[in-house]
């Protein structure tokens, strides 16, 4: 299992039962939902980067939607079969994210 899956499922584990409250509160600057959304989009861009497609948006649905979203977006990065490098740059995004929680 890569540091990158490890980090992901850690992060998924801390917020995947958060309720609408927990999301709406401070992460620094912005609420916890703005930050995860945040590092929704740094993994889609990273996938694509990966895929070698270019960038997309990534929706902005619902606060609890979000783990869902990183979910997919993990395995999207991890099914492109990326270079050790961009899982680097991945990890290192879900690791900052999740401290900043």
């Amino acid at each position: 299992m890569s540091d990158f899956t490890v980090s992901i499922e850690r992060l998924l584990t801390q917020v995947h039962h958060w309720e609408e409250r927990r999301w709406s509160q401070p992460a620094g600057p912005v609420t916890r939902a703005q930050a995860v959304f945040a590092l929704a989009q740094q993994l889609a861009d990273l996938g694509a980067e990966a895929e070698k497609t270019p960038a997309r948006e990534v929706p902005f649905v619902h606060a609890m939607v979000l783990p869902d979203q990183l979910r997919v977006l993990a395995a999207d990065i991890m099914a492109a079969g990326p270079p050790p490098e961009l899982l680097t740059r991945a990890t290192t995004a879900v690791t900052e994210t999740r401290s900043a929680l």
